[in-house]
């Protein structure tokens, strides 16, 4: 049995791609008994990775055919044991297929029926195909991720799918667990990208309702100051400061060699941004990336380089707290959050499709 601050809790996670499957993942990491329903063939638009399908580690898997009765009854089946559902479908599709929240609560009054979607339930846009750039586009989640007369850029579906998609829907699915352990009523999920995308832009909007965030990007703390950014090196790398308060301002001052230059007293003046930037960028065009880290690393100047994941991997402080793994042959990040009592368990492998199917229907009869 796994360990883990979630050991004992089961969901059922019909297979899908992106946020749905993470989620499912998180949940594993942390000692749930996640079933995973995969198609007994993979249909034309999936993703079939194989053993390098990292969201699905430490996860089950059983292959059922979903259009016919009998897999639709052995998910019903299993939907009776279940604490949590996780589907990622179009809304509509669930209900098509006989699955859909009203069929399962029948089954089970107390389940968490999670539903992960990029527009959500409703709306004008709920039918309409979709991507993580598209749901934090829309939502104002993509809009201060660039610079004046640049294209917004943002990592991929770190902002949208994993963050305000797979990170809402496992803290809603746990919330509704918690609730039906004190009422014995389950309930409906609605997780959209948009609105977790949307809601993770609340510091920005406390900033927004203190003055200090302009609609024009490139003009307010966090996107438009020297002091915050990232410039290119000597040999083409890049590094990162953040040195927002100002004592922290005034010790990378000190260490880059500015702390008696005037022209960089006045650092919070807009005014002077776009020039500073200018001459923080051929500074830090002078030196290597490593020079620089050797330099301000570990200081309280607010510096890091940045690091591609193998990169991350090898660095003195990740190695130390174990950060990322090799497991299953491929890379990957270790679970996290971390807990002292109920430690996550190293990563589990990839199921092969349907290779569970006999322990599943045994241990969930």
């Amino acid at each position: 049995m796994a360990g883990g601050p979630l050991a004992g809790l089961r969901v059922l996670e019909i297979a899908g791609i992106g946020p749905g499957p993470f989620c499912g993942m998180l949940l594993a990491d942390l000692g749930a008994d996640v079933v995973l329903v995969e198609r007994i063939q993979p249909g034309e638009d999936d993703f079939d990775l194989g053993a390098a399908a990292i969201p699905h580690r430490g996860k089950r898997s059983i292959a059922l055919d979903l259009k016919s009765p009998a897999g639709v009854e052995t998910v019903l089946a299993l939907v009776g044991k279940a604490d949590a559902l996780i589907e990622g479908m179009r809304p509509g599709v669930m209900e098509r297929l006989g699955l859909g929240p009203d069929d399962c609560l029948a089954r089970n009054p107390r389940l968490a029926y999670g539903r992960m979607t990029g527009w959500g339930q409703d709306g004008p846009l709920a039918h309409a195909a979709g991507h993580d750039i598209n749901y934090v586009a829309l939502s104002g989640a993509l809009w201060y991720s660039g610079q004046p007369g640049e294209p917004p850029l943002t990592p991929p579906t770190v902002v949208g799918d994993v963050g305000g998609g797979a990170l809402y829907l496992a803290i809603g699915l746990l919330a509704a667990v918690m609730s039906a352990r004190e009422t014995g009523r389950g309930q409906v999920v609605d997780a959209a990208i948009v609105d977790g995308s949307a809601h993770m832009l609340n510091l920005l909007m406390t900033l927004r309702a203190a003055g200090q965030l302009q609609a024009e990007r490139g003009r307010s703390l966090l996107d438009g100051p020297h002091w915050y950014s990232t410039y290119r090196c000597s040999d083409g790398r890049f590094v990162s400061v953040g040195a927002l308060e100002p004592k922290f301002y005034a010790l990378l001052r000190a260490k880059l060699g500015l702390g008696d230059d005037p022209v960089f007293a006045n650092g919070y003046d807009p005014a002077s941004w776009p020039d500073l930037r200018e001459r923080f960028a051929a500074l830090f065009a002078t030196r290597t990336r490593d020079e620089w880290s050797a330099l301000l690393e570990g200081s309280d100047a607010c510096f890091a380089p940045v690091l591609d994941p193998e990169e991350a991997a090898a660095h003195p402080h990740m190695k130390a707290r174990g950060v990322y793994v090799e497991a299953g042959g491929f890379l990957q990040a270790a679970p996290a959050p971390r807990f002292s009592d109920t430690p996550a368990n190293v990563p589990g492998p990839v199921p092969r499709r349907g290779a569970d199917a006999e322990a599943i229907l045994r241990d969930w009869s």
